[in-house]
């Protein structure tokens, strides 16, 4: 796959500026993907959390995992599907080794443990830019055409 057809899975991330946490896909197979994020000074939530010391939220960084691992991996799977896709979250358990600090980039890599009935589950891992591991464990979440969100 052309660099060019991943940049245009990252555009069509059903996800707004302000919550797309995929800068680039670095490489992806059928089996994984590896990309990246670099969170910037400006991300709203710096400014609250901590104050005078911030650092990025779990939950953000879980987000960065599941939105590469499975939003991207996920779109590239089901890419002879002309519909529109969405990515509904369903569950992980995601172990904690270090914090991020803005102006941090992340290399998120994700392998596929199962793809079936439109339901994807990862094995992932995050490190930051000096190969520092962040965090790892599995995601998981479905797959559904806008016409079969509830």
């Amino acid at each position: 796959m052309l660099l060019d057809e991943f940049d245009k899975i990252v555009a069509n991330l059903p996800y707004g500026d302000g919550f797309k946490f995929v800068d680039q896909i670095l490489e992806m197979d059928e089996e994984h993907v590896i990309g990246v994020y670099r969170f910037r000074e400006s991300e709203y939530f710096y400014k609250h959390h901590f104050l005078n010391n911030p650092i990025t939220p779990g939950v953000i960084l879980i987000e960065c995992m599941a939105q590469i691992g499975l939003a991207c991996l996920g779109s590239y799977l089901m890419r002879a599907d002309k519909s529109a896709l969405n990515f509904v979250f369903t569950e992980n358990h995601i172990v904690f080794n270090n914090t991020v600090r803005p102006k941090t980039a992340v290399i998120v890599s994700a392998r596929k443990e199962y793809f079936r009935f439109g339901k994807l589950k990862c094995l992932v891992q995050m490190v930051d830019e000096n190969e520092q591991k962040i965090a790892e464990g599995w995601v998981s979440g479905m797959i559904v055409s806008d016409n079969k969100i509830t």
